[in-house]
This record gives structure tokens, sequence and C-alpha cells, in this order.
């Protein structure tokens, strides 16, 4: 259940370790009040719950902060575990850099970064700094709309305990594009920070929120897109799209959905442990996907 955009709804039936799963993905296009009453109705009639659209928790530097939106949706899933993707966002964005530098053979060290959001993909940001990458966080200019980047890790850790226990009372909306805005067309107003990266790195609702028209060999390091998002970076220049879950019918699942797929196919009642993700995240066949979008 996500309270984004309903134009991205997705359903796939595919077969994990002789089981055979639906996923789907529904929208609620920024109906909070819709999406609960949708899980109200689903409770104990499905395996397990995937919250899209906004995070139920936000983490950085070892705390985790809970979003009173998002709770507040949540809790109304009470026979059916619901997650919200934070626990496989800390294991498998972490291996998706280890897997473009052992599998793909990409060099990251001295990359330049913009990752438009750490808070919410903390995992990532901190493997992309261990991998030798120069980061410019972008969370003041993607989540609050003030134009002003930081610089270092230490920067970044120190705003993020700041900053986050305040931010997650505010209204989701003020934080994040939810329904309709999702479709608004990209507004290049910061396309310096991304003319300055090698990588963009983060969720792709921010990806492009401010995506300029030329992203000339530029690679992108994400999770959900649908084709036309693929084929909106292609147009674009983009030189190689990395997506942190596979590829699905021609579409990239969220981590909520991939980790609420990944509970179910354990059968557990609640979040695993992060190894236990990705144990079961390879024993299924995934990995990470990579695609070069300007090769014939």
């Amino acid at each position: 259940m996500s309270i984004g955009s309903s134009t991205r709804d997705h359903e796939v039936v595919i077969d994990l370790l002789g089981e055979q799963f639906k996923i789907r993905r529904e929208g609620t296009d920024g109906d909070m009040a819709k999406a609960a009453a949708r899980i109200r109705e689903l409770d104990g009639k499905v395996a397990a719950f995937g919250l899209g659209g906004f995070d139920l928790y936000l983490k950085a530097a070892g705390h985790t902060y809970t979003v009173r939106d998002a709770k507040k949706v949540a809790k109304e899933a009470r026979l059916s575990p619901i997650l919200d993707g934070s626990g496989l966002k800390n294991s498998l964005e972490r291996y998706a850099v280890t897997y473009m530098t052992d599998e793909l053979g990409l060099k990251l060290a001295g990359k330049r970064v913009l990752m438009t959001a750490a808070v919410d993909r903390f995992g990532m940001a901190e493997g992309l700094h261990e991998a030798g990458c120069t980061i410019t966080f972008g969370d003041l200019i993607f989540g609050l709309g003030i134009p002003i980047p930081i610089k270092t890790w230490g920067g970044f850790k120190f705003l993020a305990q700041l900053l986050l226990p305040i931010i997650v009372l505010l209204p989701y909306e003020m934080i994040y594009p939810i329904g309709s805005e999702q479709e608004k067309a990209p507004d290049p107003k910061y396309r310096r920070y991304y003319e300055a990266a090698d990588i963009i790195a983060g969720d792709f609702i921010f990806v492009r929120k401010y995506m300029p028209e030329d992203m000339t060999g530029k690679w992108v390091l994400t999770n959900t897109t649908t084709a036309a998002d693929v084929e909106l970076m292609r147009e674009r220049g983009v030189e190689l799209l990395v997506t942190t879950t596979p590829r699905l019918s021609g579409r990239s699942f969220g981590t909520n959905m991939m980790e609420a797929t990944m509970v179910a196919l354990k059968g557990a009642s609640g979040p695993l442990e992060p190894q236990e993700y990705l144990d079961l995240f390879k024993q299924a066949g995934f990995h990470p996907e990579a695609t070069w979008l300007q090769r014939v």
C-alpha cells in the first residue's frame, strides 16, 4: 500500500523457492485515510504489507526515528506484518554498492556522488562513503527545499541527529512528494548539483524531482523505477542505471515491497535480521539490476 501516485501501480506473479507469490502495488494518490482503510480491509488476508510512499522509520548514525504520519497508517495492520523497507535498505542497499564494485567491476573510489536524501537511504550512503566516494548530501535541498548542500560525512550525521526528531513530526507532504506531486515534470532549478556529480543516488522520486534535461554520462543508483522512468533517463543521457531491487515484468519494486516479500517467504511475523534478508534475496535468485542505457 502506497500513498504515492496510482499511475505507478503494478502487479506480478512469480515463483520463489517453489512457492507462488502475487506482488501488487496499490497507490492512493496521497490519500492516507484511503490507504489506512485498505490496510484494514486486507489485514489478515495478505502474507505481508509493504508500506510505500513514505517511511515509517528514518535511520541515521545509530538512531531510529518514527515518522508520525506513517505510524497512523501502519497501526491499521494488526494481523499481517507491515514493512516500510528500512530493514532491507540497511542491508540490501549496502550490498548494492559492493555489487557494483565486486560484480560489475566499477571503480567508485573518487567518484562524486549527489545523495538526494541520506536519512532515507543511510545504508546506501554509508556504503558509498566506505567505497571512497566524495558525497554531497542533499537532504536539506530535496527534503526541505533549502538550497544548502552538506559536504562532509560528519556534517551530515550532525545535522541528521539535530533535525530528524523534528522532521518526523511534520506533515509528510512537507518533506516528500506524494500523490500527483510525483507526476510533475522535473524542475531543473538545482541542476548545478547534478552537473557537479558523477553518480546520482537515492530515492527515484527525489532523483527525478530536479533532474536536468542533460544527464549525459551520469550513473543513477536508485530503487523503484517504472518503464517510463527508465525511458526518461535514457532520453536524458543517463549512462548507467543500477536499481537495488530486480526488475520484475519491466518494473523494479520498492524496498518496502521486497522486504514484505522476504518476510512472507520466511513466514515471519515481523522484520528479519539484515543477514536474513540478504541470504533470502540471494537464494531467490535476486540481485541488483544494472542497465547500460546508451548501449544498443
